[in-house]
């Protein structure tokens, strides 16, 4: 069966997957756009790495504002076309990340982002910590890299649990949009901001109020 542009097109836009992608899928399923779109689904996850290299200039800025203007959140998160940056899937996931930043607070995005200096200074106070509960000076060391792997699940955003489904991090749920989507996405930035921003017990009040909202 001769394999038509317009349904390339209407596959597209129903699973929001690349042209090739749903090209190939409509040909391996012999033009059955059903079937197509279970094989695009199957084959998802296991594209979605191959998608990690390509460019992605499209996206969008999501401003998301809590508790009457208390704390407020810009995310960039960027996709590969126009299209997909107006698609309401992405939409969506972009707004549930900005609100995942207010709720959980992340400092970076990817550990890799993490300044040496910060890992170091993290890695000394983490240090004299396990010497002052008394471990063994041999066990120190390993002991110390594990609990520096829990300080890049707390800090870095793509590793933090996420609000809405806390047994995926962020980067599986970044994953599985890839797969879904069909085009490589990249949470590139983001800021945030607290009223009075150092009153310890303020800031706390926040979270806790973002995180019931985001779970509700």
């Amino acid at each position: 069966m001769e394999i038509t542009a317009a349904m390339v097109k209407e596959l597209r836009e129903r699973t929001g997957a690349g042209m090739m992608d749903c090209k190939k899928a409509l040909t391996e399923a012999g033009g059955d756009m059903d079937r197509a779109i279970e094989i695009l689904r199957e084959k998802g996850i296991a594209s979605a790495a191959k998608k990690a290299g390509r460019v992605t200039a499209e996206g969008l800025v999501e401003a998301y504002i809590h508790g009457g203007g208390r704390i407020g959140v810009l995310v960039e998160v960027n996709c590969e076309t126009d299209f997909v940056a107006k698609n309401e899937e992405f939409r969506a996931f972009v707004h549930d990340v900005a609100m995942h930043i207010a709720a959980a607070n992340p400092q970076y995005v990817r550990r890799d982002e993490v300044p040496a200096e910060v890992v170091e200074k993290e890695r000394s106070i983490l240090r004299q910590q396990t010497l002052n509960e008394g471990k063994p000076e041999h066990i120190v060391d390993k002991i110390v890299e594990g609990r520096l792997e829990k300080f890049f699940r707390e800090v870095c955003l793509l590793e933090q649990p996420f609000v809405k489904d806390p047994d995926k991090t962020v980067e599986d749920v970044l994953k599985e949009k890839i797969a879904h989507i069909g085009e490589n996405i990249a949470i590139r930035r983001f800021v945030r901001y607290v009223l009075g921003e150092g009153i310890e017990k303020k800031e706390s009040n926040f979270v806790e109020e973002v995180m019931a909202q985001v779970r509700s």
